[in-house]
């Protein structure tokens, strides 16, 4: 039997929860220990004006079903907006009733709607399920592409260490 999904955009109010459920997702990949962020960190960056990031949230019967997080982004070779989703999380007790589904078809939705022509997403090397079901959505592997990071110290490094060829920076 399938319930029924209310999808709403997140609010400040939803910080802890999806605090929570970043932390559940931290847990399952083994990572948790690299989680660093808080409920405020969420709140002031993702869920306030101006914000880096926005989210939907779902709600079976009142409760937290799961989260999408994601941010615009911008496509130089395409010439069109689009948007990156960075985390999208399911409530292991509503897993098969294509919460996750619902999640990104509206997120995919709303982004069209506001003029976006592509979704990409980062999936963990060693989730397979979550490959599979990135898949059977139609959101494809591209092995051209390679995401390269820097964060912490290496960020740190390479913003306050670069000058350029007249000594500024």
């Amino acid at each position: 039997m399938t319930r029924t999904v209310t999808i709403r955009p997140a609010t400040p109010a939803d910080a802890a929860a999806i605090h929570a459920a970043i932390l559940a997702m931290g847990e399952h990949l083994g990572l948790a220990h690299k989680i660093d962020s808080t409920p405020a960190d969420l709140a002031r960056h993702g869920l306030a004006p101006g914000r880096a990031f926005e989210g939907l949230i779902a709600e079976i019967g009142g409760e937290f079903a799961g989260m999408c997080l994601f941010f615009r982004s911008f496509s130089t070779w395409r010439g069109c907006p689009g948007i990156y989703i960075q985390d999208l999380y399911v409530e292991p007790r509503f897993r098969g009733e294509r919460v996750g589904e619902r999640l990104v078809r509206r997120a995919a939705a709303q982004a069209r709607d506001r003029g976006a022509g592509y979704l990409r997403l980062a999936v963990d090397a060693d989730n397979f399920a979550a490959q599979g079901f990135y898949e059977r959505l139609g959101i494809a592997h591209y092995e051209a592409d390679r995401i390269h990071a820097a964060y912490g110290e290496a960020f740190e490094a390479l913003a306050s260490g670069g000058k350029d060829d007249q000594g500024t920076t």
